[in-house]
């Protein structure tokens, strides 16, 4: 669907600081509207990790801690979707206790919409505007579905896993391979028993790597182990993965341009009755955008 001139008055009005309409421009995007904003350079942590090992909580601290030295900080919260009517609770707000913080911070929840990967599809084009906009720290937070955290590796520049004292997490993470992405590690709640044993193994874990990503202890709630992370987080150089990210971002524009073929669902219905094989399936769906 093309920009009108309706949607051109909330872009413009977006840029010049509206917050209500740079959300109103954001549920544009993710309905599919086709909004025009040049490719912005942009600062992006992309946090994941496996589920109730306080993402929501620590990314509180996060804005905390660049809200209070002037920066403008946009936060994109991720959440899984019904398989069935593509809903979600969106509810990731509700544990970052800075969600409210005033003008210089921005939190919006997205669905997945059961994208591949466990990401919006959109989520480029809404860093872009964010950008744009002004905001200084973009966070993006994964639903933390194991394999699937991969796709972040398409959006952000550095990448922040979070475990728990459960030492059990990070093998499945290791098992994934989301390990290997990772520019920093950060071992939460680190009050709890455990937790500075599981830093110890991660690091012996990753000993053998040329340059392993540092591993923090860390605590959401009192904040301890915080600042120190954020340094390393700042200064962090992430350039040896840029390859691996280039390959995850042709996987999400070539995923997107899948779900949003015209002839999928015709194509669909074909292999859901076994008229076709899924060979068939790709040579059809190829062969109608010749």
């Amino acid at each position: 669907m093309a920009m009108g001139v309706n949607e051109e008055q909330i872009l413009r009005s977006a840029l010049q600081g509206s917050r209500r309409d740079l959300s109103r421009l954001l549920s544009l995007i993710e309905s599919g509207h086709e909004i025009t904003i040049p490719s912005q350079k942009s600062w992006t942590l992309g946090v994941t990790g496996p589920p109730g090992v306080g993402k929501s909580s620590l990314i509180g601290n996060f804005v905390n801690y660049w809200s209070s030295r002037g920066d403008k900080v946009a936060v994109l919260a991720v959440d899984p979707s019904s398989p069935k009517s593509g809903g979600a609770l969106l509810g990731d707000r509700m544990r970052m206790t800075s969600a409210d913080s005033g003008d210089s911070v921005f939190v919006r929840s997205l669905a997945t919409r059961n994208h591949p990967g466990g990401l919006s599809a959109y989520i480029s084009i809404m860093i872009d505007c964010l950008a744009a906009c002004g905001w200084d720290r973009i966070v993006i937070e994964t639903v933390g579905s194991g394999q699937s955290d991969y796709r972040i590796a398409a959006f952000a520049d550095r990448i922040l896993l979070v475990d728990g004292p459960d030492r059990g997490d990070i093998v499945q993470a290791e098992k994934a391979g989301i390990i290997e992405l990772a520019d920093i590690i950060a071992v939460n709640k680190s009050d709890m028993e455990g937790s500075e044993q599981a830093a110890e193994a991660i690091r012996s874990s990753l000993s053998m790597d040329e340059n392993p990503p540092t591993v923090h202890l860390v605590c959401s709630h009192d904040g301890s182990g915080v600042d120190a992370m954020m340094k390393d987080i700042e200064n962090c150089i992430y350039e040896a993965r840029c390859r691996l990210r280039a390959r995850e971002r042709l996987i999400s524009a070539w995923d997107f341009r899948l779900l949003r073929h015209p002839e999928l669902n015709r194509v669909l219905d074909l292999l859901e009755t076994g008229s076709i094989t899924v060979e068939e399936a790709v040579k059809s769906l190829s062969k109608s955008e010749e």
